[in-house]
């Protein structure tokens, strides 16, 4: 007799595996699963067995001793082992193989009549198809070819009730809920400490300004040296280094010149800054002279030289002042002059700021300064304009149109100043320059409204002066 092919492993026509043995049977607590995934895909693919008891199995009195085991498994796709002869219509076209396996469906077709010589009784035919139906449950039982399986739910194996999912986003961890993120102030800096710290230079400057012109014109270089170590250092993150002795000898030495030589002074340390910069850069043998040395010449001009005209301010036609000032009465207008300019720069920016934090909703320019707001720059003009025309009457006798155009110019040359710092961080990738001054962030944070107010300022009060 010729043994058949074996059926391709998942064919219909592949014969069903036996029932494993009583002992081998895990109980329903093992299934485990490594996700909740993966427990509802046993589910629904049926994967998960599930365990008939020996009670719901009824024999009758006469049931063949070849029966199934006591406890078998059922479900979608299980099968019996072959508890009846051999004779079925599949049989005559399948021969049977080493192991006495057959389909529950091919039992339950087993009829009497259709058996050959040398087949079981009649009787004994029957008393099997009894067992196999009484082992089977019903809804195997209707089917009689490939039954599709079903899913088993896992509260038949486990004989637990099902947990409900949580229904809306699970919490955070205890320890994480208890750290808040730290709160950050609607106009990106904190407000107390850059009030604390504005006062305080602004009581140093003017302290200075009125006793001790000399002092605040050292003061004010060192604020420039510091500032130019800033930008230099920021530019050099972008792989542009600016030859920083040169451009550091020549800003400390422009507010000096400034103060003491006057106009003509400034112009000649400008130009001699300039020169030692090209020479030095020009002996370096580095790679990228031409950008080093522009970016030195951009520092010299937009630092020290802007700056310096605060001193050519400060400077009255008889000459500089080198000693101390006691007698408040015999103040030079040069000194009134670069405070009224401060107090408006510092009521651009106050004003600003707090008219842009309750109304401000309109931005400026949201690509350079996205905290500039329409609001915020009407309650600059506002601000500046009552302390301009108050200063202005009050302290230097002018009249109130003097004041207001100085209001105004101070405004729009502030706020440019900012404007143009603002890009340039932005070209740098920066947010402040850095972090030297708590609340403003670096001092080049502080400069860049007096940087271009004081060339305006400058030539406001020389013009003016003349009627």
């Amino acid at each position: 007799m010729k043994d058949p092919q074996r059926a391709p492993a998942g064919s219909d026509k592949e014969p069903a595996a036996p029932n494993p043995e009583p002992g081998q049977i895990p109980p329903p607590t093992g299934y485990q699963f490594s996700s909740r995934k993966a427990r509802r895909h046993a589910e629904r693919t049926g994967m998960i067995p599930v365990v008939q008891p020996d009670s719901a199995l009824k024999h009758d009195g006469g049931t063949n001793q070849d029966a199934a085991p006591a406890d078998t498994l059922a479900g979608g796709g299980a099968t019996m082992p072959d508890t009846a002869p051999a004779d079925t219509h599949e049989a005559e076209a399948k021969p049977s193989t080493g192991t006495d396996v057959m389909p529950v469906e091919a039992a339950k077709e087993t009829k009497p009549g259709a058996m050959r010589a040398g087949d079981a009784p009649e009787a004994e035919a029957d008393e099997s198809t009894k067992a196999a139906d009484a082992v089977v449950p019903s809804r195997v039982r209707g089917k009689r070819a490939n039954p599709e399986p079903r899913p088993v739910s896992a509260a038949a194996v486990t004989g637990l009730p099902p947990v409900p999912a949580a229904g809306g986003a699970v919490s955070a961890l205890p320890g994480e809920a208890a750290v808040k993120a730290p709160r950050t102030p609607k106009a990106g800096r904190d407000l107390p400490a850059a009030i604390g710290v504005g006062l305080t230079l602004l009581v140093l400057v003017i302290g200075t300004l009125l006793f001790y012109p000399v002092g605040f014109v050292g003061l004010a270089t060192i604020f420039v040296g510091v500032g130019v170590w800033e930008v230099s250092r920021a530019i050099a993150g972008k792989g542009i280094h600016a030859p920083l002795t040169p451009v550091m000898v020549g800003a400390l030495a422009m507010p000096a010149c400034a103060y003491f030589a006057g106009p003509e002074g400034l112009l000649f340390a400008l130009v001699a800054s300039a020169a030692a910069t090209v020479l030095w850069r020009s002996l370096d043998s580095e790679p990228g002279a031409v950008k080093s040395i522009l970016a030195g010449l951009f520092v010299l001009m937009w630092i020290p030289f802007l700056l310096s005209f605060v001193f050519l301010m400060l400077r009255v036609e008889e000459g500089p002042t080198t000693g101390l000032t006691l007698d408040l009465g015999s103040i030079s207008p040069g000194v009134l002059e670069v405070i009224i300019m401060l107090l408006l720069v510092v009521a651009n920016d106050t004003f600003g700021y707090l008219v842009g934090v309750l109304f401000g909703k309109h931005p400026m320019a949201p690509k350079i300064s996205p905290k500039k707001s329409w609001e915020g720059f009407a309650g600059s003009l506002g601000g500046a304009a009552a302390v301009g025309i108050l200063a202005t009457v009050f302290l230097l006798e002018q009249p109130w149109w003097v004041g207001l155009a100085l209001a105004i110019g101070m405004v729009f040359a502030g706020t440019g100043g900012d404007f143009a710092e603002s890009m340039i961080k932005r070209e740098l990738g920066v947010k402040d320059m850095s972090n030297l001054l708590p609340g403003h962030g670096g001092v080049m944070d502080r400069l860049d409204s007096i940087l271009f107010a004081a060339p305006v300022a400058y030539a406001i009060f020389t013009v003016l002066g003349r009627f």
